[in-house]
Order: C-alpha cells, then sequence, then structure tokens
C-alpha cells in the first residue's frame, strides 16, 4: 500500500524491475571477499586480548616467526603513531593496541601463514606479559566521581580541555521556559530507561585481500560500506599516501553501519608488505561479536509535561550512551533525535561515556532507537493517562514543515503527519484488539545526508548505458540508480548496467551510510545523465542538419519538427563521426537530504506462565519522498523493524566481571529468525523531497528507530507493568510480573 502526494507520473521510477544484481546473488556467482583467492596467497590470523583493560608490558613473537609456514608477523610496533588530535588516531588505536589494551578482543598482533590454521596456531603462541587494569564496563560506572580511566588518552570532545576524561561529548540543549512549563502542567510523566549494547547481525563477517606488490602499491579487495573511505583509513594508519592504494569493493552480506570502519585492512597490507604475498584475513563470528562496533548501550531519564487535552508543553531529559573504548559521537547524534515533537520547552542534556568494551559504531540510525524508545514510551504514557488515542496525542503534537528541530534549525517539508493518518486510518489500527493481545504505536525520525558523491555514465555504441558510481550496493542501490537513469534516458531500464567501481575507476563517493546513496548519488546519475541528454541533442541536431535549439528529448528519441525521430541507438551509432564517445562524469556534494519519520503499529500476546513476547501483527509506515523501487522501500521497512524487534525482545551483550562476552556466537547472542516473526505489513507514504530532482529520501535508517517503543508499549499494555529496559526477554518480564 502506498499513500502519495500529488506527484509526476514516470515511466520507471515506481516500478519493480528484478534487480540487476539478482542472478548473480541466487546462483552463487557474486563475490565477496572471503570468495577471493589469489596466487600464492597466505592467510591472516589475530591474537586478541583475553582482559578488559590491561598494560602490556611485552610482546615476545619468537616462537610465533619460527613455527611452520609462518611468512609475517607484526604488531603494534609496525605502524606509525598517529598524534593527538589526528582524526584516525582513535581507529589505529582500536586496530591495533599500543601499549594498552582497552577491551577483551583487542587486536595485539597478526601473523600471516601458508595456512589459516597455521597462522591462528602461531597467534595463540605469541606471548603477551599485563599488567591488569581497573575495567570499566557500564556507563553508571564511567560517570561516577573518582571513576578509573577507561581509556587514559581520552579527551571530550569540544571541550577544549587537555585532561583525560571517559566522557566523549557533552550536548546541551535548551529553549523555552522548562521549568514554568512543569509548573503548568496538567500530567507530568518521569521515567528512567536503559537499553544494552546490540550488534548490526550482519550475516558476513568482516574480510579482506591485501596485495602490496614490489612498487610498494596496495590492491586491496574488502567487505565494506564505503571503499574510499577505507582508502583514507587505511592510507592514515599506515602513514602511506592515498595514491599507494586501490580498493576494489566486493560484494557486502549486510552492513546496517557496522562496516563503515576498518578493522583488517592495514594489517593485512603490513603483513602482505612484509611477506611479499597477498594475504587474506577472515574474521570468525566470535571475532565479530568479540571485537567490532555495536551500537552503545544506554540509559536515561526522561520528563514530559502535558495539558489535560494532549498537547506536549516540555520536555526535561538526560540520555547517556556508553560508546566502548575510543572517542563517539553517539551523544551528538542522540540529541538530533528528539525531533519529532514540537515541544516549545526543551531542556536535554545528551553524553556519551567511555567503558572497556569494544567501539561503538553505527546501527542504522545510530542512537536515535535509543532515545526514542524513552520519550515514545512515555508519551504512551501520558496518552494513557489521560484517556487519549495515543495516535491523536502524537497528531496534536507532530511537527509539520517550518516546526523546528531539536537543535533550533526549521523542518523543510516533511511526511510525519501522513505516517500518523496512514496507522490511524489502516486496516490494523481500525481492527479491534484480539481478546489476550495487547496493541502499542510508536514513531521515529532520522535526519538523513547528502555528502559527496560521484557518477559517470557510458553510452555505448547500441544504444545501451553504463552508469558507473562509487557507491556500495547494500540495500538496491543498483537498481534505483538504473531507474533514474532510465527515466532520464528514455530507454528499458535492462539496457543499463550499473556498475560499482574501485576507487580508481569512478569520482571520490562518501560512505553509503546515512541513507544517502540513493539520494546523493542518485542525485549524480541524473545530472550525469542530464548533461548526456544536452549533447544527444546537440549529436542529433548535426545528423539531422538543424540547431540544436530545434531539438527536443522525449521518450528515448530526439525529435524535431518536419524530421523522423532518432532514438537514442540511432545516435550513439554515430557517435565516432559526430564528436566521439559520449560520456560524462557528474559530482555533487549533496545538501537537502530530508528528513524521514516512522509510525509503527503492533500487537503481541505475552505468555505470563514463561514471560514470552509473540508478535501477532506488526504495520509500519515510512515517507520514502518518492519511491524510486517500492520493493527495496519495503524491504528496507521490514528489515529495520524486523532489527528493531531483535533489539526489543532478545538481544543483548552478556559480560562477566572482567568484561568478557559471553554470548558471542548466534546460538547465545539470539537475533530474530523466521518464525519469531509475523509478515510485516508496509505502507510506503510519498512526500517528495523538494531537494532531489525525483523527490527522494532515504529510507534505510528510520525503519529500526519505532520498534522497541512500540513493542514496549504493546507489552506494557499487556502486563499493565511500565517496561523500561531492553532486551524484554523472558526472564525480564518474568521478574516485572513479579513486582506488579
Amino acid at each position: 500500500m502506498t499513500v502519495t502526494e500529488d506527484r509526476p507520473t514516470y515511466k520507471w521510477v515506481g516500478t519493480r524491475p528484478i534487480r540487476h544484481d539478482g542472478y548473480d546473488k541466487v546462483v552463487g556467482k557474486a563475490r565477496f571477499a572471503a570468495d577471493l583467492n589469489l596466487p600464492g596467497q597466505l592467510h591472516g590470523a589475530i591474537l586478541r586480548s583475553p582482559h578488559g583493560h590491561a598494560r602490556i608490558l611485552s610482546i615476545d613473537t619468537s616462537v610465533a616467526e619460527a613455527m611452520p609456514g609462518v611468512r609475517a608477523v607484526l604488531t603494534a610496533a609496525d605502524f606509525p603513531t598517529l598524534e593527538m588530535g589526528n582524526p584516525e588516531r582513535d581507529v589505529a588505536i582500536n586496530l591495533m593496541a599500543r601499549d594498552v589494551v582497552l577491551y577483551v578482543g583487542h587486536a595485539l598482533a597478526a601473523v600471516a601463514a601458508s595456512t589459516r590454521a597455521e597462522a591462528e596456531a602461531a597467534a595463540a603462541a605469541i606471548e603477551v606479559e599485563y599488567e591488569l587494569l581497573p575495567v570499566v564496563l557500564s556507563l553508571d560506572e564511567s560517570l561516577a566521581d573518582g571513576a578509573p580511566l577507561a581509556n587514559e588518552d581520552n579527551r571530550t570532545a569540544f571541550s577544549g580541555s587537555d585532561d583525560p576524561s571517559n566522557l566523549a561529548t557533552v550536548t546541551p540543549l535548551e529553549r523555552g521556559d522548562v521549568e514554568a512549563a512543569f509548573e503548568a502542567a496538567d500530567l507530568i510523566v518521569e521515567r528512567e530507561f536503559e537499553t544494552s549494547w546490540v550488534h548490526q547481525g550482519y550475516i558476513e563477517p568482516h574480510a579482506c585481500v591485501v596485495d602490496v606488490g614490489a612498487d610498494g602499491k596496495a590492491d586491496i579487495w574488502a567487505s565494506s560500506q564505503g571503499h574510499f573511505r577505507v582508502r583514507a583509513q587505511t592510507a592514515a594508519v599506515l602513514g602511506w599516501d592515498t595514491a599507494r592504494i586501490k580498493v576494489t569493493p566486493a560484494e557486502i552480506g549486510g552492513g546496517f553501519g557496522g562496516k563503515t570502519t576498518i578493522y583488517l585492512e592495514p594489517v593485512a597490507a603490513r603483513l602482505s608488505e612484509k611477506s611479499g604475498r597477498p594475504v587474506k584475513i577472515v574474521m570468525s563470528r566470535d571475532e565479530v561479536l568479540r571485537a567490532t562496533g555495536p551500537a552503545p548501550a544506554s540509559k536515561s531519564r526522561i520528563r514530559i509535561a502535558a495539558t489535560s487535552d494532549g498537547e506536549l508543553t516540555a520536555i526535561d531529559g538526560w540520555i547517556g550512551y556508553a560508546v566502548g573504548c575510543t572517542n563517539d559521537m553517539a551523544g551528538f547524534i542522540g540529541a538530533m533525535s528528539v525531533a519529532s515533537y514540537k515541544f516549545p520547552n526543551l531542556k536535554l542534556e545528551a553524553v556519551a561515556a567511555l567503558t572497556n568494551t569494544p567501539k561503538s559504531a553505527a546501527y542504522r540510525a545510530p542512537s536515535a532507537p535509543q532515545a526514542a524508545f524513552a520519550i515514545e514510551s512515555v508519551i504512551d504514557e501520558i496518552a494513557q493517562g489521560l484517556g487519549l488515542d495515543p495516535i491523536d496525542v502524537r497528531l496534536k503534537n507532530a511537527v509539520t514543515e517550518g516546526d523546528p528541530t531539536a537543535m533550533g534549525s526549521p523542518h523543510p517539508r516533511i511526511g510525519f503527519v501522513e505516517c500518523l493518518e496512514a496507522i490511524r486510518d489502516s486496516d490494523h489500527y481500525r481492527s479491534p484488539v484480539a481478546e489476550g493481545t495487547a496493541r502499542g504505536v510508536g514513531s521515529g525520525f532520522w535526519f538523513n545526508i547528502g555528502e559527496q558523491s560521484s557518477a559517470t555514465v557510458n553510452l555505448n555504441e547500441d544504444g545501451t548505458a553504463t552508469v558507473i558510481t562509487g557507491s556500495p550496493d547494500i540495500g538496491g542501490s543498483r537498481a534505483s540508480m538504473a531507474l533514474m537513469a532510465a527515466e532520464e534516458l528514455g530507454i528499458d531500464v535492462h539496457q543499463i548496467t550499473p556498475v560499482v567501481a574501485d576507487t580508481e575507476s569512478v569520482g571520490f563517493t562518501d560512505v553509503t551510510e546515512g541513507s544517502r546513496a540513493t539520494f546523493a548519488t542518485g542525485m549524480a546519475v541524473v545530472n550525469a545523465c542530464r548533461e548526456l541528454i544536452d549533447e544527444l541533442k546537440a549529436r542529433a541536431a548535426t545528423i539531422l542538419g538543424v540547431d540544436a535549439e530545434a531539438v527536443d528529448w522525449l521518450d528515448g528519441e530526439a525529435i524535431a519538427d518536419g524530421k523522423e525521430p532518432l532514438s537514442l541507438a540511432a545516435i550513439t551509432a554515430k557517435a565516432k563521426s559526430t564528436g566521439g564517445p559520449l560520456t560524462v562524469t557528474a559530482s555533487l556534494n549533496a545538501g537537502g537530504a530530508g528528513p524521514s519519520f516512522a509510525v509503527h503499529c503492533c500487537d503481541v500476546a505475552v505468555d505470563e506462565e514463561t514471560g514470552q513476547v509473540t508478535v501477532l501483527r506488526y504495520t509500519t509506515a515510512q515517507d520514502a519522498g518518492t519511491a524510486i523501487h517500492p520493493s527495496y522501500v519495503e524491504g528496507q521497512m521490514q528489515g529495520g523493524t524486523a532489527q528493531g524487534i531483535g533489539w526489543a525482545l532478545n538481544e543483548e551483550y552478556v559480560y562477566d566481571d572482567d568484561g568478557t562476552m559471553l554470548n558471542a556466537s548466534f546460538l547465545d547472542y539470539r537475533v530474530p529468525v523466521a518464525s519469531d516473526l509475523p509478515m510485516i505489513e508496509t505502507i510506503i507514504v510519498e512526500v517528495p523531497n523538494p531537494a532531489h530532482p525525483y523527490g527522494v529520501r532515504g529510507v534505510g535508517e528510520t525503519g529500526i528507530v519505532p520498534p522497541m517503543a512500540t513493542i514496549a508499549n504493546a507489552v506494557s499494555a499487556a502486563t499493565s507493568v511500565r517496561m523500561t529496559a531492553l532486551p524484554m526477554s523472558p526472564p525480564a518480564i518474568l521478574a516485572a510480573l513479579g513486582e506488579r
């Protein structure tokens, strides 16, 4: 189902062609990083710390170096030390421990050998002497007076202080007169909330193959959401010029924000350089969970004031994020997430603090789900306390165009109200709540980003086209690029080949993150196509013997009065005689990404004997601006929802007192499987973004923001107990019921 604001009628945009990369992935031809094997290739293994926090007194690699098959061994001593203030310093520290290990799983040495088994055996033979240091494992421990430093290298960002601190960021926001609003309120609800670390749960582990030649130049094949960032970060960590590095993007088996940084590539590069052989490193699932970046844990306190008719007059809150071992912007980003409601009076502080756990990473809409869980839960409780419909309360207070964001800037044209109305008018919301079940609703926001993108469009001699971009395809961007190019050029979408090129074959392109690829890279594709059309019209004018101004372009043909139309294929067939190859590159730094909103509704049943929560029905409405490929949009909506359900009900990092993760496998860290989920019903709302030629808003982030609150609101209704901590696992449900 699609709810659409008036917009142009398109021939290709909005259709559902078979994805261009579908065949290769179905039959197993698609090449992921772990599939690549080069002649003479070695295998890498990494020694990781068994301690959550310890000073490295000595590392003895002599035994490992003498073991069978071993060709290279390295430690942090093989990398340059990046100075304080270098933007990649934390990446380097996380990649290979220098003087101190900061979490269980922190890398401190690596081996390249003929086989993976030989490499792992040699890594295990490296002898390390440690001095144990205090371990900081929670937000409360990190922020306590006199707390030990989780990382003595850290300085609070934007503070101007050079003193070591556990604080990563502090972001205060304030407008209006909060205290006066609370004094005048008819109802005040205040709650504290808590969430655990959760992993993105991508199926494909991190992997790379690196070949450093005798000329010192490196070829890298990697699973990544941004191969230009892989190049930049690898160069920085190694102290190399970027010109020495070529990165070819492999297919990516899931990322969700977790593959926006590096963990392996400089290590493999240095091992290759030392051994003179290509080196392949593939993480195990255990390594992925222990040593890559989860979404941060959080604690929050939210207080909201309301009038008797449901107007939300003030919010006062504190949101804290436990971001792991090095600095992270989670708190700063989280502060921006309070953007769905007008709140004339607002006072909010968002902080991020370090812990001796893996450095956190993005997970779809980073930091927003934790904030939305708290705020949407309190709003639900206000609606309940006032006896009002929860959708009506949200509609009464929903931001519209011109209303301020949490940061104070005005919202552009947005579709929050339309999403609320879509859920309110849906069959799901209008249907009666079945006996023994309960219903919850929740909303979410993500601001989306634009950033830098490049695209090259080549027209072939037979009238087909190749669209070359630098955006790894993690959510259907190949198909969306082809659809927009087909719409512009007026040819069949299957006559277009979309290609994700290496760092030497396309212009600079930022990471596929923040729901930017279809928006920003798509805009570059459109710009390139429009420049090509101008050139096609000029070439047609030459062929037809008319002025270029007399030629129009319609449905893939050049049209001039009194002349037979010329197809694109007819023009490209004469390219050599009319001026040469038809190719255009377009680059931009895109602005105006346009925020995205989503509203969710779910029905649950709670077994009070076992604590099991069953999600019975789930509907999501989300503003896509314009759905370029509706099937992909629906997939993003459903995927974010599924991950949010896991976050709400099952997923969490479990640590012992020493900082060892106790559930580092998919047997123990339980992501949702098909049997855990109903069919997730989707309502695509289309309120076109005026800043994009086709009205695109990114859709990948927002879907994960509402589920935790939506399910918590339903569970709270089912149990008559307000659920304030995630996950709402069976033991947590039973404990809450016991306190009822």
